[in-house]
């Protein structure tokens, strides 16, 4: 029974997130029901990650076994034949049965994308929060340092959500800039709490809005309180770039 790890790319918005729903169509769903017709079976998908309704993934992982023979180029055909435009598998690979593309995980990367101008264009709206008023990028990269580290993240976990230990270590939180008010706020570490990217995005906005000084972002942290954190940002402006794993945890 071969096993395989896929790295998919989606749009998020069509879709209720990852996870399988009963409530609407999920990406993890859509990749189920192509398997089931290569497999001739119901196969289970495991993913490094959930994310959000209207959450987008450059780099999202997953993982199978399938009882047919199967070369990896033709799992890479087969659902990509069988997947709507919206969601393609970029790579397909064996791996060893040991594979989880959860638990095997070392790292992952998250990108955030806001546009400050007066107008956004109607090619970016869909995947960035456009904010109107000036931010101060120069507060909010101070504030984004706070971030980096071995932190407990409470403060930025969404109410209700899975219980159990919130320490994190974060191993990049940065802050870049470009042409046409583009803001680019991308994050590195060993996990994430729901939506904690998404909280933390806020917190900063509200850090460039002036609202509060950079230093603001530890004391938030030190409080492990939710209510002292910004809004969640919105989910089209996040993307889940990649997953990193030793190489070993592979196989290759």
């Amino acid at each position: 029974m071969p096993s395989f790890k896929i790295t998919i790319a989606y749009d998020g918005g069509p879709y209720v997130g990852w996870q399988r729903q009963d409530n609407g169509v999920s990406v993890q769903g859509l990749i189920e029901d192509a398997l089931r017709e290569l497999d001739g079976r119901d196969v289970t998908l495991h993913g490094a990650g959930r994310t959000d309704t209207g959450v987008h993934a450059l780099g999202q992982v997953a993982n199978f076994t399938l009882v047919r023979d199967a070369a990896p180029d033709l799992v890479f055909r087969a659902l990509n034949s069988h997947l709507p435009p919206e969601i393609r598998i970029m790579s397909a690979e064996a791996v060893p049965a040991a594979f989880h593309a959860r638990f095997s995980a070392k790292s992952k990367t998250y990108r955030y994308r806001l546009v400050n101008a007066s107008v956004v264009s109607p090619f970016e709206r869909q995947y960035a929060w456009h904010i109107f008023e000036p931010l101060d990028t120069g507060a909010m990269a101070a504030a984004a340092r706070f971030v980096e580290g071995r932190h407990d993240f409470a403060a930025f976990q969404t109410t209700g959500g899975a219980t159990g230990p919130t320490e994190r270590v974060i191993t990049r939180s940065s802050l870049t800039t470009g042409s046409d008010g583009l803001i680019v706020y991308e994050i590195a570490g060993n996990g994430f709490l729901r939506r904690m990217v998404r909280a933390i995005v806020g917190t900063l906005v509200d850090v460039g809005r002036g609202r509060q000084t950079p230093e603001w972002m530890r004391d938030v942290i030190a409080s492990r309180d939710r209510g002292r954190a910004g809004q969640a940002a919105p989910a089209h402006g996040l993307f889940l770039v990649r997953v990193d794993y030793d190489v070993l945890s592979q196989g290759t």
